[in-house]
């Protein structure tokens, strides 16, 4: 709980893909208290980056979310999720191939599954995607923090070509179809 406010914190664990990405994009939104990158679904414990990228870990590159619900809700985060990533590639997002970069919600609650259900089923009746969602739903696994050179990666290495090919084009989505959910100052 946090005393200022007395808001209590809730945590969300999304894989989208690359983990710089989701990182880059769920750090400018309002509510979002922070975001750590990580790996969780695997076998072994304590992965290193140089294992996850074998693909031989059952580990998803992931972010745990600290999120202020009376600030953004879980459905706004997932919404801004499936809005951010290619949910209908099965352990793929364009270029990054691999079980680690599968479409993938850990439900650190009941009530968060059966949003993420009922929010998949809407955006299935919907038609909004061209193909199905294979984005998987799961219990809560554990998290083990990236190595420090991952975290904030966008944002001390955004000149870098990766950056600007694959992760600007997701903030501009984010700045466009989220403006008045992001955090003043964000790009």
């Amino acid at each position: 709980m946090d005393k200022q406010n007395n808001t209590t914190l809730e945590t969300a664990i999304f894989a989208g893909g690359c983990f710089w990405c989701t990182e880059a994009v769920f750090q400018r939104l309002k509510g979002v208290e922070s975001v750590v990158p990580g790996y969780t679904g695997g076998t072994i414990k304590n992965p290193a980056y140089r294992e996850i990228c074998t693909g031989r870990t059952g580990h998803a590159e992931a972010i745990k979310i600290t999120f202020d619900p009376s600030q953004v809700s879980y459905t706004e985060l997932l919404e801004v999720f499936f809005a951010t990533h290619d949910p209908t590639t099965l352990n793929r997002q364009g270029n990054d191939v691999g079980t680690q970069y599968r479409s993938e919600i850990f439900c650190t609650n009941p009530e968060q599954k059966e949003l993420a259900e009922q929010f998949i089923a809407l955006l299935e009746k919907e038609d909004i995607f061209a193909s199905p969602i294979v984005t998987a739903i799961s219990e809560e696994k554990p998290f083990y923090l990236a190595e420090e050179e991952h975290h904030n990666y966008y944002n001390d290495h955004h000149q870098q070509p990766y950056c600007q090919v694959i992760i600007d084009p997701k903030i501009k989505k984010l700045n466009t179809y989220f403006s008045k959910k992001l955090q003043h100052g964000t790009l």
